[in-house]
């Protein structure tokens, strides 16, 4: 057991290690990938709607002016003549003088004519529940587009690491094929040089040729796979695609240490937020019988004639109070959508996690029946290269005939590919169980 657990960190270790290049590659597509830097516009996008609700709170301050000119219209009769003039012809008969003077009716226009105003207009909401739960919602929906960017950041990381193991298992696919290519050939020119003497018949030569030319045919398909690996794992970078991947050599199978965590996915999260934002949505459905109070004030001047003087000065402030009575029951429908809303989430919710948990489940099969199968590659690699060199030496001696040799060979060959597949098919397993426990760590 000491045994075993010292072999694992060692394992862990040498892991640790060899993963340095793809950390840095991972860093590297989470800075470059355009997608997120569309989700951060988006992020910065609910910050500036924030700070706008947030303004919504603060005083509105506005310069206001206006001049008039007019003529005709409705005016307003004041009788001032019919009402003074015999006031006045008694006093002037009885101080038998003229001081009162005869009086007209008088017609004013109810437009002003040659009147300017101008005023700086002040107002402020003062009680406004809409404004105040328009602010939440904001604040929960900046948290919601952050979510959202963690998600999509976890589902690349998964996909450069897939990417990036199965750059690593073309590589690795194309070394065993140069390797089987040199074998065959060798084999071609001794079978040449024994059939050159007579020890040999035509047959051993043709069927050389035949796993030379068959070799190259999938040492070819290998490389045009490797460059497309490349291709890919590039893509997701946001890098030309051409570009040279450093990879490093990785011979060890990754070890199972992860503990069910699903209640902690973003996805559950996301949900969780939207859940609140209806909340507040309803809350802001209700608000509407709920007084709103603002207040006002003006400071300014007015006149005729552009006369400024004492006079012209004034103020004019107040409070204004609004208060919905009856609106033909549309808050009431605007509700009952929210709470329909309210329980399509819940019911999300409960599928989300069995989704989750299921994922979760899979993925960790798969991870250990991935590595159920490497171990018995492993194994049969081992018995193929001994059995290939139990032949080999066989044959040389000339006692084993070409078609053993030719077997011996090809299972060797087949042995080292199906280890390689099988190796990195639980690396990716290990990138999906690894995804789907949420466990990468962000930096």
């Amino acid at each position: 057991m000491k045994i075993k657990l010292t072999f694992a960190l060692l394992c862990l270790g040498y892991l640790g290690y060899a993963q340095n290049k793809l950390e840095s590659y991972i860093q590297t597509g989470l800075k470059n990938n355009e997608v997120i830097r569309q989700h951060n516009f988006d992020i910065n996008k609910s910050m500036y709607a924030l700070k706008e609700a947030q303004a919504l709170f603060y005083p509105t301050v506005s310069l206001n002016a206006n001049y008039t000119k007019a003529d005709g219209g409705r005016t307003i009769d004041i009788p001032i003549g019919d009402m003074l003039n015999p006031v006045y012809n008694t006093l002037n008969q009885i101080t038998n003088s003229n001081a009162f003077p005869i009086l007209e009716n008088q017609s004013v226009l109810i437009n002003p004519d040659n009147f300017y105003d101008a005023k700086i207009h002040t107002t402020m909401p003062l009680l406004n529940f809409e404004i105040i739960y328009n602010k939440r919602i904001k604040t929960q929906q900046t948290t919601l587009q952050k979510i959202e960017l963690e998600i999509y950041q976890r589902e690349l990381v998964k996909e450069i690491k897939i990417a990036y193991y199965k750059y690593l298992q073309s590589v690795e696919g194309i070394k065993i094929y140069e390797d089987a290519l040199a074998l065959v050939k060798e084999n071609q020119r001794v079978n040449q040089a024994l059939f050159r003497n007579e020890k040999i018949n035509r047959t051993a030569v043709l069927r050389s040729d035949n796993e030379v030319i068959r070799i190259q045919a999938n040492l070819e398909t290998a490389q045009q796979t490797s460059n497309n690996a490349r291709s890919y794992f590039n893509f997701l970078l946001n890098q030309k695609l051409d570009t040279a991947i450093e990879t490093d050599e990785n011979e060890a199978a990754p070890i199972e240490v992860f503990s069910e965590n699903t209640q902690n996915r973003e996805e559950l999260q996301k949900l969780m937020q939207a859940k609140e934002i209806n909340e507040n949505v309803s809350k802001l459905t209700n608000s509407y019988w709920l007084p709103k109070v603002n207040g006002f004030a003006d400071f300014g001047i007015q006149d005729f004639d552009f006369e400024v003087d004492k006079q012209s000065r004034y103020y004019f402030a107040g409070v204004g109070l609004e208060w919905n009575i009856f609106s033909g029951n549309k808050n009431k429908y605007k509700l009952k959508q929210v709470e329909e809303d309210q329980k399509k989430i819940s019911s999300q919710t409960d599928n989300v996690k069995q989704q989750l948990l299921l994922q979760f489940q899979v993925s960790q099969n798969n991870l250990k029946s991935a590595l159920e199968q490497f171990y018995a590659d492993k194994n049969q690699k081992q018995s193929a290269k001994k059995y290939n060199d139990d032949i080999t030496k066989l044959y040389k001696e000339g006692q084993a005939i070409y078609i053993e040799l030719l077997d011996a060979q090809n299972q060797w060959v087949n042995a080292q590919l199906n280890t390689n597949i099988s190796l990195y098919n639980s690396w990716i397993a290990f990138a999906e169980l690894e995804r789907a426990n949420a466990t990468f760590t962000f930096n």
